[in-house]
This record gives C-alpha cells, structure tokens and sequence, in this order.
C-alpha cells in the first residue's frame, strides 16, 4: 500500500504542502486533504471586499486542480480528534481515517472579546469566507454604512483600507495608546494616526469598547470606556486571532502557544507536522520558537512539512517577523526586531511628508526596521525588499553601517557591495527552483504587462 498522506486545512500551508509533496513523490502515495470550508487564501478577502475581485477569485484550488495533484478532498468536513499511537483521525462524523504521515494546518480563530452585545446583529468579526459575505451582505442596503472597527492591529487595518478603497464612513478603536502597537514603534504609529485624519478616519486610542447596544433607530450605538459613544451601522471586532488546537486535546502533540514543531516541521510524533497560524516554530534572528502568523510564513511550513512527509530531508532555518500593510494609500512595514529597546537605532522622520525610517543595530548586523511612507516615497522602492533580503541572510554590513548613517536612502549600494543579492539567489529553501503555484483561476496563465520603468532593464539587445 502506497503511503497515506493527510492534511488537515485549506490554507496556503495545505495547499503547498500538496504540490511539494508531487514535487518529490510522483504521485506515489495518497493524499486526502480534509477542510471546513474551501481551500483559499484569507489574504484575499480584503480584495474581495474591495470589489477588486469577486468571491470566486479568492479560492485556491477546485476539484479539477486536486485532481491534478490526484488529491481526495473532504470540503465541509471537520477532524475531530487525533490519535497518535494508532496513526488515525477521527472526523465529526465518527468516521475514521489511518494515516502514515498527517500535517496539522487548521490555522487560527478571531478572539472573542466579551464585550457585551457582541452577539447583535450587523456585529461581527471578518475572518472566513462567510465572514465576508455577512458583512457585504450588510453594506448592501446602504452604499456609505458607517462602519466601526474594534481593534487597530495589523489584521484589522488590511480590512480598514479595503473598506476605505469603498467609501464608507470608518471609525477605529484602540485600547493600546497606539494604531498597530505590535507592528509599530510610536513615532510610526503616529504618522500613521496622522495619515488617517487627513483621510477623515477617525481613530480613538487609550480606550476600549464597554458594550455594543441597539440605538432607536436600528444604529448600533458603541459605547466606549472613556464615557463617549459612536453609531454605527456595522461593527467588526479584530481584537485578535488564537490558533485553533481544539483538534490535538488529549492527543500528547505538544503544544506552547501553538503546536511546537522543529525545523523538520515535525511535532514530537516524527510522522506528525504542523504548520502556519497553528505552529510555533523556528525563527531567524532567535533561538526561541515562536508564533509567526503571516501568509509567508505559512507558505514555506507548507513547502517544508510536504518535503519532508515526501521523503525529501529539508531543514526550516527560520520565519522572519514581518508585517506590511497599506494604511489608506500610506505604505508600513515592519521587520524582526522591530521594538529592541537594547538595539542602536538610526531614525529618519519626515512628519510633514509622511517618512518614516528606521535601523535597528546590533553591532554592525541590522536586526530589525520600520517604514512608513506613501507609495511611490516607499512601495515603488525597493528598500524595504533589501532590507528584508539583509535580515534573511543575516549579512553584517561592515563599514557599510557608516555609509548607510549618512546616506540613509542609499540602500542599494551597502546591498549590494555586501553581496546580499548574491546570497539570496544561491539560496533555496527545497534545495530545487521555487515553482510558481500551480492554480490559476479558470486556468488563465499569469500575464506580465509591460512597463516603461523596466524598459532600461530588457529589450536593450537587437534580436
């Protein structure tokens, strides 16, 4: 009997780990991949509620794609509990299932927040797919809803700028004293706070939400610990995700913050891995395991477990702490050890025009940074892409730290004359190329359009 391979989740750690499993199998074992709702990427709804796509485009894989990679799917479908010793899961029907290898990929859940009158209608948090169909349900019978967001962190603000790209009218509520006090420092948070007024966003910090009750007029009426209140006619709550580790109680899986895996992405059980938002595993710039619950991350746990379950020994050196988001048309991002106090700091400001920069030392190695910025000062650069290059490959930069405290926006040199750009194309995470995912909605090919800013770069030679 060829081995049974089963993956539970619909996530991009799921799906990758599905293609790198053919990648090096051959299709020689049986893959069954067991979901609650239908694979897709999370990251994509804040598009869909955009309306830049429609819900169709935010999904990852259908029945003629795992075909392909001859996958058996069991969509709407939940598992139970697991048990180890006798190498088999048990679904919410009672079925049971034996496994040779299982990759645990059941991502996270919003956090409830226990406030009162979270359980109205039109208050809701926006995380799966029918999340987002509540909400655009709810916005439809009013073109410019009024809108409140519980929660001002980096989840909560890739929905802000999706709802402000449609319009409608946007409040934020924060307890910390900050916007994205996990993703920035304050002198960033308060260009950003800065950004939003100027965009009629408003923003209120040092406080939380008391209660959500009925207003007279069908409003929902948010009432704040600071004595003040706001109407709204939608409420979303992003207060935070936990990972969902239901499935592994009792098991004896191990588990910190999420479920502890090794750079194999294997648990304590050899032929049992985990990964993305459920996992807490290695970290560059550390020796602590710990929680990285971004897409990336997820990717490559994907691509390392499906490695490893195929046969093929790949070693995980570690996920970098990122965050990049766009704040209403203002670019931030931020990278490793973003908030050492202990670090040697190299700042630049720019309040006036939006700038913000920041180098985190540690002798002559950047351990961390911060950006802010509008798009064409910070996204149609490419120094938050060399600076994240420098964290991966943890190059020490020399005299080079010299040169960047006087030409702060000269990146490109101290890259690359430390040879960064050298390291990163010698390096592979499989040992093999990176393929390109092997799902394109309807089938369509990705297309390149042409672009004059590239010009300088291709079609300089006849022929």
């Amino acid at each position: 009997m060829p081995n049974h391979n089963i993956i539970i989740g619909g996530g991009p750690t799921a799906t990758n780990a599905v293609e790198t499993i053919r990648q090096f199998d051959n299709g020689d074992s049986q893959i069954t991949l067991i979901s609650d709702e239908p694979a897709h990427s999370r990251m994509a709804l804040p598009y869909w509620i955009a309306g830049s796509i429609p819900r169709a485009h935010t999904l990852t894989g259908n029945d003629e794609y795992f075909q392909k990679f001859a996958t058996v799917t069991r969509i709407g479908e939940r598992v139970a509990s697991i048990d180890p010793p006798n190498n088999q899961v048990t679904l919410s029907d009672g079925s049971k299932l034996d496994y040779d290898n299982l990759l645990i990929a059941t991502g996270a859940s919003p956090l409830d927040p226990g406030i009162p009158g979270s359980d109205l209608d039109g208050v809701q948090p926006l995380w799966t797919l029918a999340h987002t169909e509540s909400l655009l349900n709810s916005a439809s019978v009013n073109e410019q809803p009024r809108v409140v967001l519980v929660g001002a962190g980096f989840i909560g603000f890739i929905v802000l700028n999706a709802m402000f790209k449609r319009g409608w009218q946007l409040s934020v509520v924060e307890r910390e004293s900050q916007v994205l006090p996990r993703m920035l420092d304050t002198g960033a948070a308060g260009f950003v706070q800065s950004w939003l007024a100027s965009k009629n966003v408003t923003v209120h910090t040092g406080t939380s939400v008391h209660s959500i009750r009925e207003g007279d007029d069908g409003a929902k009426v948010v009432e704040l610990g600071n004595g003040s209140s706001i109407e709204a006619d939608i409420v979303i709550l992003a207060t935070g995700i936990q990972p969902n580790l239901d499935v592994v109680a009792g098991s004896g899986i191990e588990t910190g913050q999420g479920i502890l895996v090794n750079d194999q992405m294997q648990t304590n059980f050899s032929n049992i891995y985990a990964g993305g938002d459920v996992a807490q595993g290695p970290v560059l710039l550390g020796d602590q395991s710990d929680m990285h619950p971004i897409q990336p991350t997820a990717v490559d746990h994907g691509r390392v477990a499906g490695a490893n379950m195929a046969g093929h020994e790949v070693h995980y050196p570690g996920s970098l702490l990122m965050n990049v988001v766009d704040v209403c048309g203002l670019q931030t991002a931020s990278f490793g050890a973003w908030n050492d106090a202990d670090a040697d700091a190299m700042t630049i400001a720019n309040e006036p025009g939006f700038v913000y920069r920041k180098l985190l030392w540690q002798d002559d190695q950047i351990v961390g940074a911060i950006f802010a910025g509008r798009a064409n000062d910070l996204g149609m650069l490419t120094d938050v892409g060399m600076v994240k290059g420098i964290l991966q490959t943890q190059t020490a930069m020399g005299e080079w730290k010299k040169f960047l405290a006087a030409n702060p926006f000269d990146m490109r040199r101290a890259y690359i004359a430390t040879g960064v750009a050298k390291k990163l194309v010698n390096t592979t995470l499989l040992g093999k190329p990176t393929r390109g995912r092997q799902f394109q909605f309807g089938g369509a090919k990705p297309v390149v359009p042409e672009n004059p800013s590239h010009a300088v770069f291709v079609g300089t030679k006849e022929g």
